[in-house]
């Protein structure tokens, strides 16, 4: 019970890793704000309250309190009334999940521009909202004189990380929730809030055809490496009270996998002490390469 009593929004809750969380959360005493839109996997097709209510349904069959709301977080107002529908329900919000997303998968000379846009919107758009809305909350709680031990956990992605053929709206989306991560942490530690990000690897509805064609899957009672109930743990952890000490980081998880990613750092550098001419330019960075370690493949490169 590492969260109890503390209130919980969760976004893109209604199913795969955000349900997974939002139950999680619930089963360590937290009163959770299940938020879903309710759309198809690809974002489109009208909302629907369906999801994010039967997620709440399956929290108070646990015994936990949650409630539903399915306000477009992409948008200004959305994301304000999800943080109003959180304190005006239990009062207060302490954590904030932001996970909503979905795929517009193209390579990228076939890649429109409306699904470059629109995947931006509900990952980088859909973090940013929620976040600037819940920090202005905890700055006024702060600012008030009221005690802030507030959390936010972003998604983030392998593809985010490394790239990913044939994600290339995603690859950008979630590498800038790697910035936009660190600048909060930087930004919002004044006030009694944390922020780091999860680049998580599990089978959902988003990656559910990829696994199909490239895992077996597992025999029964074998343990489950890509269950998206395998990530929610790490997230719990960061969303509670004992995670004061950690921000500004990135956690890769994977099944029972836990990798703090160790992104751009300065490496081998050259000072001339003057202006390069191009001519010196090839020598220098060629020996720079060498002493600096190869990059990982971007996932899905031959």
């Amino acid at each position: 019970m590492i969260c109890k009593d503390r209130v919980v929004a969760v976004t893109g809750a209604g199913r795969g890793l955000g349900r997974a969380h939002a139950l999680e959360f619930a089963r360590q005493g937290a009163l959770v704000v299940v938020n879903d839109l309710g759309v198809a996997r690809d974002g489109t097709g009208d909302a629907a309250e369906g999801p994010a209510q039967e997620v709440v349904r399956e929290i108070e069959a646990l015994g936990g309190q949650a409630v539903a709301s399915t306000d477009d977080i992409a948008t200004d107002d959305g994301a304000a009334a999800l943080i109003a529908t959180a304190t005006g329900t239990f009062g207060r919000l302490d954590t904030l999940v932001n996970n909503a997303g979905f795929l517009r998968d193209r390579m990228l000379i076939n890649l429109a521009e409306d699904e470059w846009d629109a995947v931006m919107r509900v990952h980088l758009k859909g973090h940013f909202l929620p976040l600037k809305h819940a920090g202005q909350y905890w700055r006024a709680e702060s600012k008030a004189g009221r005690p802030v031990d507030a959390r936010i956990v972003n998604t983030s992605s392998g593809a985010g990380l490394l790239g990913s053929v044939g994600q290339g709206n995603y690859s950008a989306a979630k590498a800038g929730i790697v910035g936009l991560t660190l600048v909060a942490s930087a930004e919002l530690g004044r006030y009694g809030v944390n922020v780091n990000a999860i680049a998580p690897a599990a089978r959902t509805r988003m990656t559910e055809e990829v696994f199909a064609q490239t895992m077996a899957a597992p025999a029964e009672g074998e343990f489950d490496a890509m269950a998206p109930e395998n990530v929610s743990p790490l997230v719990a952890w960061l969303g509670s009270a004992e995670s004061r000490d950690v921000t500004g980081r990135v956690f890769e998880t994977e099944g029972g996998k836990i990798c703090v990613m160790d992104a751009f750092r300065h490496g081998p550098a050259a000072d001339k002490g003057a202006r390069w001419d191009p001519a010196e330019i090839g020598g220098v960075v060629k020996g720079l390469l060498a002493e600096a370690p190869a990059p990982e493949p971007v996932y899905g490169a031959s």
